[in-house]
Order: structure tokens, then C-alpha cells, then sequence
């Protein structure tokens, strides 16, 4: 199965069928995402998340209503850039054990973690292919829906946006009075991330990213 032609038949399915291919791949990266960060910040010393147990790979303690299900829906249905949220990750920083240095690895671990499922999801469109012509297309096609929403997820949270990974990424990096006063534009990242949705500028930033992406993925596996 070639992978772009997956990929095009992803998008050619009605909204409704879009909606069941790519439920449950959108359901483990944003459980995982979340998950990871708070599996590394109690690996560095915070066991906030440990103590609230959101380390966890059941969906349920991780799904927000609004973030997790109404959002992804519209927007798969509507079409453009995939867009969703989890309840995030309780993280204290303070309790790390080198606050600014490992905010960086916290914040790496939820795109890092939707980069590894983006792999997985490929392994599965290559055990499709070993199945009957029944189950192997419906398959593939989950596995063409995981690797686009990790890849998307992964892309969008490394932009360095705060309170997204990249934001974070950017804070830690940063000499310490730039990154205090990068930092409160954590207050404002929100809206500018919603301003940039539904503008559409977002989609223009992500997609050239995405792409390439994929592409590197598809040499790997394809």
C-alpha cells in the first residue's frame, strides 16, 4: 500500500467515517501525549501528577469533553488542520530537581511520545497488508489516520507558543531574563492559538512541517 494514496483515501471519507477511522488513534495521542509528561516530571523529581494519577494510560482520566471530543470532531468534519486538547498534565517545576534544565525533557515528552506512536501506527499499516482484503483496508486506514494525528499533534505542540511544549521548550532554552519575560506570554497563548485556528494562519505554519514529516516517515516504513 503506498501511503500518500492511504492518506488520500483518509480524505475522501465523508466526516462521519473520518470521525471512526481516526477515534481511536486521536484518543491514545492525546492519552499518551499527556501521560509522558507526567511519567518524565516524576522521573525528575515531581510526583504531582504521581499524587493526582494522571499517569496513566486510561483514557478516561486524561479526555476533556470540549478538547478532547467536540473540538477534533467539528474539525475533522468541517476539514483543515486537526486540532484538540487533553486535560493537561499537572506539573509542578519547582519540584524538579533542576527546574529550567528539566522543564525541557517535560515538555519534549509529549511530542516525543506522538513521534514514537506515529512509528507505531506505521507498523500497523504494514500488518495490514498481511491481512485478508476485508480487514486490511480499514486497518491501514487507522493507521494512516495515527500517523497524521500524532504528526499533527507533535508539529502543533512544538511550536514555540507558551503554554505549548515548544513555548516550554523555548522557556528552558532561553538565557534566564529572557525566558521570565517569555514566559508571561503564557497568559495570552491561548487566544493567539485560537486567533491562528480559525484565521487559518495556523495551517500555514503546521502544514509545510507536517509534510516533510510525513515524507521522512514514509522512506522509513515505505
Amino acid at each position: 500500500m503506498d501511503f500518500f494514496e492511504l492518506l488520500n483515501s483518509l480524505t475522501a471519507l465523508n466526516g462521519v467515517q473520518r470521525i471512526a477511522v481516526t477515534a481511536i488513534p486521536m484518543i491514545f495521542a492525546i492519552t499518551v501525549h499527556e501521560a509522558a509528561h507526567g511519567y518524565i516530571a516524576r522521573f525528575f523529581g515531581d510526583m504531582t501528577a504521581q499524587q493526582q494519577g494522571r499517569i496513566s494510560l486510561n483514557p478516561l482520566k486524561h479526555i476533556d469533553p470540549i478538547g478532547t471530543i467536540l473540538i477534533p470532531s467539528i474539525t475533522m468534519l468541517v476539514g483543515g488542520i486537526f486540532f484538540g486538547w487533553a486535560k493537561p498534565v499537572p506539573v509542578n517545576f519547582g519540584n524538579l530537581r533542576h527546574p529550567k534544565r528539566d522543564m525541557l525533557w517535560v515538555a519534549a515528552a509529549g511530542p516525543g511520545a506522538n513521534l514514537v506512536m506515529a512509528f507505531l501506527w506505521a507498523m500497523v499499516i504494514k500488518f495490514a497488508v498481511t491481512l485478508s482484503s476485508g480487514f486490511a483496508l480499514p486497518l491501514a486506514l487507522m493507521g494512516a489516520a495515527g500517523i497524521l494525528t500524532n504528526t499533527v499533534l507533535m508539529v502543533l505542540n512544538l511550536i514555540p507558543l507558551p503554554p505549548l511544549d515548544g513555548g516550554r521548550i523555548a522557556v528552558s532554552l532561553l538565557p534566564h531574563n529572557l525566558a521570565m519575560k517569555y514566559a508571561q506570554i503564557e497568559r495570552y497563548g491561548f487566544i493567539i492559538l485560537i486567533i491562528l485556528l480559525v484565521t487559518h494562519i495556523l495551517d500555514k505554519i503546521l502544514w509545510p512541517f507536517v509534510m516533510v514529516t510525513l515524507q521522512i516517515i514514509a522512506k522509513i516504513f515505505f
